[in-house]
């Protein structure tokens, strides 16, 4: 079964869009941003040398500092044009094309994984038909007791209840919600959230 991503719909639009996500980032680093959060957050959940699943991995930006930090990281993603800049900047990465809601982990090793993430509004361009396959496919990969974690804006068409309801329709629990990769405490008003599960 094929889904509506909107990411797909974006690229389909503006065929230019995939190369100039890439190049915004790689600005940003160039002038001195600080694009390392979600990263730091992943790092300090994982045990030492971890394996970790960058779901929606887009460039290997967050998956690459994890691999400079010692932990195996594989990177799924969607857009092959993306992931062909993971390989280049993070050549020592697992990078691989394929769109999340189906993807074969199993096939493809990506099992016993200790931390699987989903960063920079990953889950707000997937298509709603396949929020909980998503979901449910990403917890395969986890070892008992592994987590998952994601963060995304409001706002973006994917309600945070409805999240955390899919979330729990897979069986995970939902371990602490926050509202930045920086821990600050989730509020009822909260415009960001960050939340971690764990399969049980």
């Amino acid at each position: 079964m094929s889904f509506d991503h909107q990411w797909n719909r974006i690229r389909e639009t503006n065929p230019d869009h995939s190369a100039n996500y890439a190049d915004r980032w790689r600005k940003l680093v160039a002038a001195g941003h600080d694009i390392g959060g979600e990263a730091r957050f992943v790092n300090a959940m994982a045990p030492r040398g971890a394996r970790i699943l960058d779901a929606g991995c887009g460039t290997g930006r967050a998956g690459g500092q994890l691999i400079k930090e010692g932990h195996t990281v594989y990177g799924v993603d969607l857009d092959e044009f993306l992931i062909s800049v993971a390989e280049e900047d993070f050549p020592s990465g697992e990078w691989q094309t394929g769109d999340l809601a189906v993807f074969d982990y199993s096939a493809a090793n990506i099992t016993d994984i200790d931390v699987a993430f989903c960063a920079g509004n990953v889950l707000s361009f997937l298509d709603p038909a396949s929020r909980q396959q998503t979901l449910a496919n990403i917890k395969t990969t986890l070892k008992p007791g592994g987590r998952f974690v994601a963060g995304f804006g409001a706002g973006r068409g994917y309600d945070f209840a409805d999240f955390v309801d899919d979330v729990k329709s897979t069986g995970m629990l939902v371990s602490l919600k926050l509202s930045t990769w920086e821990l600050h405490p989730y509020e009822p008003d909260s415009d960001f959230l960050v939340l971690i599960a764990e399969r049980v």
